[in-house]
């Protein structure tokens, strides 16, 4: 009776919070979360996998000529599951506020109203965001994206979908690798002897 109150009293949290339980979204431009970049090999540039920067748990695939788009990334595990899709971002062909107004009206259509505003206070980037816990309990992000001029997002109008849960387990797993693997590079080692080898000049500003 306790654990069926605590759930209950989880899930009202939940809800308050904007998250939805049914309907999680897991597929775009003909691209579906957690399925695996094999399936969809013909449609991204395989040979141009590269690690995303600060999070190398991640892969980042671009995505070939997908209509209705203008370009777009996939984003995999390589740890804990390599291949795996985690995230896809899409960026439309069409950049117009017009089109994202339509865009926007159709999204509450089919998920309700969205749970957090994602932007900035002066309207330069648009941004909204809606959360889903699917049948697995994995947590779903949607983003909703209209860019007029900040140069570091995609101008124009986009859309991201992601597993948030599964990119944490992905980078946790980095995490106690590399932990793991420096801890056996650090056995035997003299610490001693590697402090006498810095190069406090070089280490100082001047």
């Amino acid at each position: 009776m306790k654990k069926q109150t605590m759930i209950f009293t989880a899930m009202i949290f939940l809800i308050l919070n904007g998250v939805c339980f049914a309907g999680a979204p897991h597929r775009v431009g003909g691209f579906e979360l957690g399925k695996y970049i094999n399936d969809f090999k013909d449609r991204l540039q395989m040979d141009a996998a590269r690690p995303i920067r600060h999070q190398e748990y991640l892969t980042e695939l671009e995505i070939k000529e997908t209509k209705g788009f203008k370009s777009g990334y996939v984003w995999t595990g390589n740890c804990l599951e390599p291949g795996r899709i985690l995230r896809i971002k899409l960026k439309y062909d069409e950049s117009s506020k017009k089109f994202f107004n339509e865009l926007l009206k159709r999204f509450k259509k089919r998920f309700g109203e969205p749970s957090e505003w994602r932007g900035d206070p002066f309207h330069i980037v648009i941004s909204w965001k809606w959360s889903f816990i699917d049948e697995k309990n994995n947590r779903i992000s949607l983003i909703l994206q209209h860019n007029t001029k900040d140069e570091e997002e995609k101008i124009g109008n986009a859309v991201k979908l992601t597993i948030t849960n599964l990119i944490e387990e992905e980078r946790l797993c980095h995490e106690k690798k590399s932990s793991e693997f420096q801890k056996k590079a650090g056995k035997g080692k003299d610490k001693t002897k590697d402090q006498e080898k810095i190069d406090w000049e070089q280490m100082i500003p001047q």
